[in-house]
């Protein structure tokens, strides 16, 4: 008998260390492995991809469903932010440091505009489009007001589905707020006292007194 250890470590990418592909493939090890007791996310993420993070949310709601006695249990350590939060939000119960940076409950699209600068070294933008929103957030061109909108509309539409999310996965323990989703985040003892995480601990913890089984074996 042991605790199942999955690391999620520094960005959420399809091609970086923390990918679906990578977490999900370890997800199914761990959760049909007999002598795994509970599987434990140590979570140690600024973020990155929601399409990534919701692939790895879909297969652990697959799992919890195929083997409902097992546990997933998220213990985030100094960042557990945007998209890291995404994944933790699905497990049965999130410890953290009390000093650990927690939340992010927001979506971002940046970039860069340099036709100012354009303009003062004299340089023409010549963009030839089949398609009158091929040229959207082009960096060389002005930022319309149809494509703000449109841009704007795509973000909110995915913060809605990460607030659904949290909402789903944290239930009656959320103390919503007004800036609850509005980005922000907290250190690990305010993200407790909102409902974002459940309790003080770190992996040690959790393998021994909450799983019962004081192995750790890293999947």
């Amino acid at each position: 008998p042991h605790t199942a250890l999955i690391e999620i470590r520094g960005e959420i990418a399809a091609e970086a260390l923390a990918s679906a592909e990578g977490i999900n493939a370890a997800l199914r090890t761990a959760f049909e492995d007999a002598g795994a007791q509970a599987v434990v996310l140590r979570i140690n993420s600024p973020g990155g991809s929601p399409v990534q993070a919701g692939l790895v949310t879909d297969e652990i709601r697959r799992l919890k469903g195929l083997h409902a006695d097992k546990k997933l249990y998220a213990v985030c350590e100094e960042l557990c932010a945007s998209a890291a939060y995404y994944i933790a939000a699905v497990a049965d119960e999130i410890f953290v440091d009390k000093a650990s940076i927690v939340g992010s409950i927001g979506v971002l699209m940046d970039g860069f505009g340099f036709t100012g600068t354009m303009e003062k070294l004299g340089v023409e933008r010549r963009l030839i489009t089949a398609g009158d929103n091929k040229g959207l957030l082009d960096p060389f061109s002005p930022l319309s007001e149809a494509h703000k909108a449109y841009a704007q509309a795509m973000v909110n539409q995915i913060h809605q589905q990460f607030i659904k999310v949290v909402k789903d996965g944290r239930g009656a323990r959320l103390k919503e707020a007004p800036e609850t989703f509005s980005g922000l985040f907290w250190s690990g003892e305010s993200a407790v006292q909102q409902g974002l995480a459940d309790r003080l601990g770190s992996l040690d913890y959790v393998a021994r007194e909450v799983v019962k089984a004081e192995e750790v074996i890293d999947y």
